[in-house]
């Protein structure tokens, strides 16, 4: 609701700045600098507030979009809406190449990769004179003509900017709903997580710098034609501080907050002019008790308080409906021959040969350090094996990335729970539900559907609408496991799904698997209760120093004298020899 109202209150302003309201032209030229830096600003949106990477190369991209309409139209006289188009193309370009440093760094690595490409273009701007005219810049760049309306009039022009402002909202708040808005979010909450349900996250990253650059680029162009005159100092190091400020002032996860704070540090200014030699350090310190009470910006402080309110009752949903409830026909799903993996000298895994039967429930025990989550790991995708096969459905699948593998039906838990702390526990199973290769009939709502059902499934339905990392460690970890199932997995693998639980919650998860179990479900699980392995598992593998030292029934299994010898340190009738 807060969301359509400030897009029709953009809408208004944008009707009567375009009938005229009197404004002076300096007044109009203040907020066209403000339309188009904040669509610039909706870049770090995407980039920042939904992917979680740090670019502090905004600036850069919006000088593109800028040189891109000015050469374009007074030096190869080309129409503006061509140069605006080919400067942000040069800007997605160059935002991708910068998001592809992403495969191998993150963080503050990151940001210095994104300050060098911003210190390096604007000494290529200053000192490719033959091209970019230098420290003197271009002048007399036109407004645009478009389907015979001239925009010369300020106002009108304004118009325009606020106009293409309200539409880069809305397709930013769009995008958050979909596959790609998700899987952004995923990313920027727990990337490892994300891979494994199917988000191939190196190219989630690049197309956000690319659509980041390509806003950048976009506004650059805009307030190219606004203003007739761009110079290299206008796109400095600088600017791109000024521009995450912005995002930052407003609620950099939101596209109505990014542009509130564009807005506000550009009219502030304005508005505490009076002041005179005061208006400054009032300036400077309103920001600051901004930034340190609203800590997520305005706009993210004013969606605080709306999630303070109760959540309207969900009511009756499907039941869920598992594939595997309808494919069980018996057989190898999993095989595992001589695999190993060795980091350097220690062989966590060192030659195991396994297999898992489809529809049975199958347990991974050892004592600590025995090889349990590698293996899971390497199962996954997370870890590439040093040497051996895994064929999942007949298909050799070792060394494929986990959002391959999450591809073709292999869905898994952490011990160490991995969901995405922002978003609510829907959003969660929303985003397990639209794992790669699992195609839901009904678009969105029927994914919407299939996650509640995958909610109600494990008791969760209440829980659907609250930020999951308030919840209860138990409800998380039944959050976790209706994420998986929503994805509907031909394998689930679960990695101490019974740690940090206590004897309700234990009991309560052992009921769970049995009714998965009962679904027809393959679950592959590693835990230390052996009170819960003995309720739900038909099989049990035991590994000890990275290998198999152990397997079969749960009765044969913890009555075989090198498992006692692991786990009690009993000698067996060969060392008593």
């Amino acid at each position: 609701m807060i969301a359509r109202l400030g897009l029709a209150a953009l809408a208004i302003l944008s009707l009567l700045l375009a009938l005229g309201v009197g404004l002076n032209p300096y007044e109009l030229n203040i907020l066209v600098q403000a339309a188009t830096y904040a669509i610039a600003v909706l870049g770090l949106v995407i980039v920042l507030g939904l992917t979680g990477q740090i670019s502090l190369a905004q600036a850069g991209f919006f000088g593109l979009g800028a040189y891109g309409v000015a050469l374009g139209t007074t030096i190869y006289h080309l129409p503006f809406l061509v140069s605006l188009v080919a400067g942000m193309v040069i800007a997605a370009l160059m935002g991708a190449a910068l998001g592809a440093s992403t495969l191998r760094l993150g963080g503050h690595y990151l940001a210095m990769v994104t300050i060098s490409f911003q210190q390096i273009l604007t000494l290529v701007l200053t000192n490719w004179i033959s091209v970019t005219r230098g420290p003197d810049g271009i002048r007399d760049i036109p407004r645009p003509i478009l389907f015979g309306v001239s925009f010369a009039e300020s106002g009108r022009y304004l118009a325009f900017c606020l106009v293409l402002l309200y539409l880069a909202i809305y397709a930013i708040w769009r995008l958050k709903q979909t596959r790609l808005g998700l899987g952004m979010q995923a990313v920027r909450d727990n990337e490892l997580a994300a891979e494994v349900v199917g988000v191939n996250t190196y190219v989630t990253k690049v197309i956000a710098f690319i659509l980041s650059a390509a806003l950048g680029g976009l506004g650059g162009g805009l307030f190219a034609g606004g203003f007739g005159f761009i110079s290299p100092d206008q796109f400095s190091f600088a600017e791109s501080v000024v521009f995450m400020t912005m995002a930052l002032l407003g609620g950099v996860q939101s596209p109505f907050g990014a542009a509130l704070g564009t807005f506000i540090l550009i009219l502030m200014p304005e508005w505490l002019r009076f002041l005179k030699v005061f208006y400054l350090a009032i300036y400077g310190l309103a920001v600051i008790l901004i930034v340190r009470f609203m800590p997520n910006g305005i706009w993210g402080y004013v969606e605080g308080l709306r999630r303070r309110q109760a959540p309207a009752p969900i009511g009756p949903v499907e039941p869920l409906e598992l594939l595997s409830s309808r494919d069980v026909k018996g057989g190898t799903l999993l095989e595992v021959q001589d695999l190993a993996k060795h980091f350097g000298g220690l062989k966590a895994v060192d030659g195991v040969d396994l297999s898992i039967e489809r529809g049975t429930c199958q347990a991974l025990i050892g004592p600590n350090g025995s090889g349990k989550t590698t293996l899971l790991n390497v199962l996954s995708g997370i870890y590439k094996p040093t040497r051996g096969a895994i064929r999942y459905k007949g298909e050799n699948v070792a060394g494929m990335s986990p959002h391959m593998l999450a591809a073709r039906g292999v869905g898994r838990t952490f011990q160490n729970i991995r969901l995405f702390g922002s978003l609510t526990a829907l959003e969660n199973v929303v985003i397990g539900a639209l794992r790669p290769g699992h195609d839901v009939p009904g678009g969105m709502a029927g994914v919407r559907a299939r996650a509640l059902a995958a909610l109600d499934f494990v008791g969760m339905l209440d829980q659907a609408e609250l930020i999951v990392s308030g919840l209860p460690y138990g409800y998380q970890r039944r959050i976790e496991i209706a994420r998986a199932l929503a994805g509907n997995p031909g394998l689930l693998l679960l990695d101490e799904p019974g740690a940090g639980l206590n004897l309700t919650e234990k009991q309560g998860l052992v009921e769970l698997l049995r009714r998965l179990k009962g679904h027809g479900m393959t679950i592959f699980l590693i835990d230390h209760d052996m009170n819960l392995v003995e309720q739900v598992a038909e099989c049990i593998t035991v590994l000890n120093f990275g290998r198999k030292i152990a397997e079969g029934t749960p009765r044969e299994v913890l009555r075989h004298p090198e498992v006692r010898k692991a786990y009690l340190g009993e000698e067996t009738d060969a060392d008593a020899a």
